[in-house]
């Protein structure tokens, strides 16, 4: 009854979500050449042959699946990858990173004529969802057609456990229409049981098994010059607020530390300037790179407001603090993947908020490949204390590089587990 009502006051409320989306397009959270894809609207012609349709939230979950669709292509041949998202950042990453015979379309807002002509252009065979983006309609709809789906990388935390428990045969219900429940940890696996999923299991984390990011070879060899032997350290995927604690954690290094270069890679990089106005307004001395700017002996703060260079930086910059983890600021909670940084050899350091990446974190903090802080003053203790101690550097980042060897194999077991799936089995 839940179901049918969701698809009810949905579809009655197309006019408003229209104006929402056009809201949205007017602040750029839209793509302008490409909204009709949140309509449903095709953007392109469906390729011949068998369909794979992959859904991810935003830029995390796009980037972790990318091995496994270089995976799952070489395997399957005859197969072609539509990867699906929502936001406009994760988009143009995969405009650039998906290989050949994968492509991108916005996945359309959850109402039900706008997903049944995204579902009666596209008519894929199988569907892999990432993570925990459940949209009712879709996936109903999905499943009313009879095309089999597998939840990849499940992930429950522990307010949505709360949350869906209040509503146990509406998610039951989502659960039960997928043929294949891997969830993203063993704990991930037992909430999705609990919920209704059938046989949930783990196989692996995905994001522990990513490739390292990809660099510009010229771009870093130049970025080394403008550097030279400055000490530096990165503050990545920051949020509103950790950019002005990242600011005094370098004053407070200043003393001891003269010609400390402090870099900010936003993890919306359109909030450049804002942060740049911010920063100098506090005193320091910014330079922005999506004007052009470069590092020079006069620059503190070096803002990188452009898109999918964070592999340039982790391997420009030895010590890492990965942002989304400070407690106390409006956007805390959650965190950023820590295992990124330490595949290409840097010291990690994170806050206190890491929900979303517990277990990682964790498993990082006790083998010793990263440093968890609880504050901005720790922080600056600590990452004063990793500038001057290379050694300490070392095994930190000999830490990190194990541990990420160590989940290389997740991709296989993934691929292992959906082949019932492509080979068009039921369960």
């Amino acid at each position: 009854m839940i179901r049918r009502l969701y698809a009810a006051l949905t579809t009655l409320a197309g006019p408003a979500l229209h104006l929402y989306l056009r809201h949205r397009l007017k602040r750029g959270k839209e793509h302008p050449t490409r909204f009709g894809e949140r309509l449903g609207r095709a953007g392109r012609l469906r390729p011949e042959g068998k369909l794979l349709w992959i859904h991810g939230a935003s830029v995390g979950e796009c980037l972790s699946v990318l091995p496994l669709i270089d995976l799952l292509l070489a395997r399957y041949p005859d197969w072609t990858v539509m990867v699906t998202s929502g936001t406009v950042t994760s988009a143009e990453l995969m405009v650039q990173r998906l290989p050949p015979r994968a492509f991108h379309q916005f996945v359309p807002v959850d109402r039900l004529p706008w997903v049944r002509r995204f579902l009666d252009h596209w008519r894929p065979d199988a569907v892999v969802w990432l993570e925990s983006e459940f949209w009712p309609n879709l996936i109903h709809e999905t499943r009313r057609r009879a095309i089999p789906m597998a939840l990849v990388n499940g992930r429950v935390s522990d307010s949505s456990l709360r949350s869906w428990q209040r509503l146990p045969a509406f998610i039951g219900g989502m659960l039960d229409d997928f043929q294949v429940v891997l969830g993203q940890t063993d704990q991930d696996a037992a909430r999705l049981s609990l919920l209704g999923a059938a046989s949930a299991r783990c196989v692996g984390n995905l994001k522990s098994a990513a490739a390292p990011l990809p660099v510009d070879d010229e771009a870093l060899k130049a970025l080394r010059q403008a550097v030279g032997n400055r000490p530096c350290w990165l503050a990545s995927s920051t949020h509103p607020g950790e950019e002005i604690a990242v600011w005094q954690v370098h004053r407070q290094l200043q003393d001891t530390l003269p010609d400390l270069l402090t870099i900010i890679v936003p993890r919306h990089p359109q909030r450049g300037p804002e942060i740049a106005t911010d920063l100098a307004a506090a005193g320091a001395e910014v330079s922005l790179r999506s004007t052009g700017g470069t590092p020079t002996a006069a620059t503190s703060v070096y803002i990188a407001d452009t898109l999918g260079e964070l592999g340039l930086f982790y391997r420009l910059c030895p010590v890492v603090f990965v942002g989304k983890s400070l407690p106390d600021l409006p956007h805390a909670g959650g965190g950023q993947n820590p295992l990124e940084p330490a595949r290409l050899g840097c010291s990690v350091v994170f806050g206190p908020s890491m929900g979303n990446f517990a277990l990682l974190a964790d498993q990082m903090t006790l083998s010793g490949a990263a440093r968890q802080v609880a504050d901005p003053s720790a922080l600056a203790e600590t990452i004063g204390w990793l500038l001057r101690d290379e050694r300490a550097r070392a095994v930190m980042a000999d830490a990190g590089q194990a541990l990420a060897s160590a989940e290389a194999a997740v991709t296989d077991r993934v691929v292992a587990a959906l082949a019932p799936l492509l080979a068009g089995e039921s369960r």
